[in-house]
């Protein structure tokens, strides 16, 4: 390789904020490190996303016990990335929430991403020792479904592909606030290695229509009050179809995939390359878009092998 991932020389610890984005639900967020999301019902509580490894899990069950004593009982993952969920062992929960179709990407791909992953992220893998192995969800659903923790009615849905085939939201109404995953983040480039471009406006669309007061986003500050959530939404749309665009018009005229980088790093470059792990998640965001502009629906599988060979053409 001529040069390392931008993510593997990224080995200095970062800040932790834990921010009420509205009654007894929180934001666990780290400057642009994967976040979680904190929900408390009236006898237990409801964790969303669960960190790289139990190490960083036990970061946030910190931030937990400084404001409940109450049973982490459930735990949800918003899609099956091993920087998502293979922390969960550390929570205990006796319910781990997925769906049908992140599961079967756990099934298809898991272990090849947890191998991927690993290669890229040296920091957020300390403490690797402590993974018991894959995680694998205790209950799944295809459209929606809805768990009461004591009067606190929590929807979980699928409302389209976007950051991967599988990605879900959970809204909490009682508050109108929703924690996204993938699906949005804030300033913080998207990794779109295993995402679907033309479908993830429209998913953008059906998040919208919720017209949530606050948003948990998968990477960076939460976002709260209704102007802070719709920029964002937008600053998300712009950065998919700014790196979808340019991929597309390169590979309609049967360009290359280094022809593909270039003309998406002179799109994107001069509105986000100031977004946390940009340089990381670009090599990938134009390789799957590529790939999705020349046809293939479903995303190619990364594995430690294809990452290096990915990046060796474009360096190249």
């Amino acid at each position: 390789m001529a040069k390392a991932f931008a993510s593997q020389g990224d080995l200095e610890e970062k800040k932790i904020s834990f921010t009420e984005i509205g009654d007894g639900l929180y934001a666990f967020t780290a400057e642009g490190d994967p976040n979680s999301g904190v929900i408390i019902g009236d006898d237990a509580v409801m964790v969303v996303e669960a960190q790289a490894t139990p190490r960083l899990a036990k970061k946030v069950i910190d931030c937990i016990r400084s404001v409940t004593d109450k049973p982490i009982t459930h735990l949800a993952l918003t899609h099956y990335h091993a920087v998502r969920v293979l922390g969960a062992s550390a929570f205990g929960a006796q319910q781990i929430i997925m769906s049908d179709t992140a599961r079967a990407m756990v099934v298809e791909r898991g272990q090849e991403d947890w191998d991927s992953e690993f290669g890229r992220f040296p920091r957020l893998f300390q403490g690797h020792e402590s993974i018991p192995g894959l995680t694998w969800p205790t209950t799944t659903f295809s459209e929606s479904m809805t768990v009461y923790m004591g009067k606190r009615q929590v929807n979980l849905m699928h409302i389209g592909r976007a950051h991967t085939a599988g990605d879900i939201v959970i809204h909490v109404p009682d508050q109108n606030v929703m924690f996204t995953g993938d699906i949005v983040e804030y300033h913080s480039a998207c990794y779109c290695g295993d995402g679907h471009f033309a479908d993830w406006g429209d998913t953008l669309d059906a998040l919208k229509w919720f017209d949530v007061d606050a948003i948990a986003p998968g990477r960076g500050d939460a976002l709260v009050g209704r102007e802070m959530v719709e920029k964002s939404i937008e600053s998300t749309r712009d950065f998919i179809d700014s790196t979808y665009r340019p991929a597309a018009r390169v590979a309609a005229r049967g360009g290359t995939l280094k022809q593909a980088w270039d003309a998406v790093r002179a799109e994107c470059d001069p509105k986000f390359s100031d977004y946390a792990i940009y340089e990381h998640c670009l090599p990938f965001n134009v390789s799957r878009a590529y790939d999705e502009a020349r046809g293939l629906d479903t995303p190619r599988i990364w594995t430690d092998k294809r990452d290096i060979e990915m990046w060796e053409e474009l360096q190249g």
